[in-house]
């Protein structure tokens, strides 16, 4: 029997590659690969001329039997575009084949669009809901935020800049317009961006400036009761070196936050 591993790659900058998962390419019979040209940018950065073939949605039912009667002959590495196969990606599929053959299935860990933003987005990660990509059409999108509005623990979800607007106010709207979030945008390359604010507030600042790029949003879960003081006082700082008045971020973080109005007010005043 053979060995299918399963190996992460880049998610943006080609330099996030472990030195096993350069190895296990190089030696490996053959690469499945989501999109082979993206993937053949990777391998001729680092001199890799191992053969690969397309593994996608619209190739994996032509494409299943090569692959497997190549892991009759040996090792055989799955890639996906970006980050690591088989996480909303078509990639599981062949893993559940090839344990069904008999083969054996070996991870290699690396780069994670969901470990590296939620990393970043300083919200609770103790545990967290990966949602994957959010519903393209708009009734199922619904449905689904309707079934987690009241979920309490961090969510982290994919969406692609085409729809991000319309999933915004889908949020807005099932969630609440104070509901916390974080945008993590092209995380690892060159215009890497982490846009922070209420869900009102981060919608709105794509009114004007249309959205680009690979988006992982990062969103707080429903509060059980109110924050604890170290965050309402953070949040206050953070309004107000947006320009916020202090009296309109107490508002705003009042409200959010579950704190009376005047107490905030008083941690505003207090922020140097």
């Amino acid at each position: 029997m053979g060995r299918l591993y399963v190996v992460a790659t880049p998610i943006g900058n080609l330099e996030d590659i472990t030195l096993r998962a350069l190895r296990l390419l190089q030696e490996v019979r053959l690469i499945a690969a989501e999109d082979t040209r993206h993937t053949r940018t990777l391998l001729d950065r680092y001199g890799i001329e191992t053969p690969v073939v397309r593994y996608d949605e619209h190739s994996h039912a032509r494409q299943l039997p090569v692959i497997l009667r190549a892991l009759e002959q040996g090792e055989v590495a799955l890639v996906s575009d970006a980050g690591t196969p088989g996480i909303s990606d078509p990639g599981a599929e062949l893993v559940r084949a090839a344990v069904r053959a008999g083969h054996t299935v070996s991870p290699v860990p690396g780069p994670s669009a969901v470990v590296a933003a939620i990393a970043a987005a300083g919200m609770p990660a103790e545990t967290f809901l990966f949602l994957g990509y959010l519903p393209r059409r708009a009734s199922d999108r619904v449905k689904l935020l309707a079934k987690v509005a009241d979920e309490t623990r961090t969510m982290v979800a994919f969406e692609v800049p085409h729809r991000l607007r319309a999933s915004l106010s889908d949020l807005e709207e099932a969630l609440g317009a104070e509901r916390v979030v974080a945008l993590a945008r092209e995380v690892s390359k060159v215009h890497e961006e982490f846009i922070h604010g209420t869900l009102a507030e981060v919608r709105r600042g794509f009114e004007k400036v249309a959205p680009r790029g690979e988006f992982t949003l990062v969103i707080a879960g429903q509060r059980a009761g109110p924050w604890p003081e170290d965050e309402v006082r953070a949040e206050v700082g953070r309004r107000m070196r947006r320009g916020q008045a202090p009296a309109e971020a107490a508002r705003e973080v009042a409200r959010a936050s579950g704190w009376p109005r005047q107490k905030v007010y008083r941690m505003a005043l207090e922020t140097p």
